[in-house]
């Protein structure tokens, strides 16, 4: 039964994708406002169809956290929800992203049009220095970046090594970052087609102002409370369906 939930919901989602990124191509010319509100209601039917389809509905703590200015979302990386949710959650924003994505037809393309801060991972060095320098543009420029310090998805209940990417340009900028963790892994794991029916949890931890500190030391701060919420959560006991 959760086979054909799963495979309705990929369904649904790919035809959604199709006709947003095709009409997306109508606002190449459009501000990066118009562009987002656009493009982004392909996340925020999927979320509303993961609900219809498989019952995954989101949980969010800490909301009242949400920075309405420019800020540095970091958050764990388990799961394509969190790429989904969101932008349902928090304010425009744009993301690093390998640039192997924007080679995609159509979907790539739109990609392209959220001005996402592009990478090639075979390159880290570089890599580094880019997401450094464009991040501190899109923040000047008014848009929040959203990054996932581990890089890659981890699996559930697996908290990878944090990079100091994020840390680094609040240093550079000033913007404060926002601390996120959330438990997508148990619902909808890594690499998996088959999705599970339950609620995810998202904490909003409270912004972290630029400091003194090296961005080393802020990055171990937030990947601390991240461990901090990931027990917290794991004290409560699972949703049984």
């Amino acid at each position: 039964m959760l086979l054909l939930r799963s495979l309705l919901y990929f369904v649904g989602s790919i035809i959604s994708l199709i006709l947003i990124s095709m009409g997306g191509l109508l606002f190449i010319f459009a501000s990066y406002s118009s562009r987002q509100k656009f493009l982004s209601q392909w996340a925020i039917f999927c979320i509303w169809w993961l609900k219809i389809t498989l019952n995954i509905k989101t949980n969010v703590i800490g909301s009242e956290n949400i920075m309405k200015s420019p800020c540095i979302i970091i958050s764990n990386h388990q799961s394509t929800w969190e790429t989904l949710a969101f932008q349902t959650i928090f304010p425009a924003h744009t993301w690093v992203l390998k640039r192997e994505l924007l080679w995609l037809p159509v979907f790539g393309w739109s990609l392209a049009l959220l001005n996402p801060i592009i990478i090639n991972r075979g390159d880290k060095l570089n890599a580094i220095k880019k997401v450094i320098k464009q991040g501190a543009d899109r923040l000047n420029n008014g848009i929040s970046i959203v990054i996932y310090p581990e890089g890659t998805r981890q699996p559930y209940n697996k908290l990878g090594p944090y990079q100091n990417g994020g840390s680094a340009i609040s240093k550079i900028t000033g913007h404060s970052i926002v601390p996120v963790y959330h438990n997508a892994g148990k619902i909808w794991p890594k690499g998996s087609f088959i999705k599970k029916p339950g609620e995810i949890t998202v904490v909003i931890g409270k912004a972290i102002p630029q400091s003194d500190l090296k961005p080393s030391e802020v990055t171990e701060k937030i990947r601390q409370w991240t461990l901090e919420q990931e027990k917290k959560l794991n004290q409560f006991k699972p949703n049984k369906y």
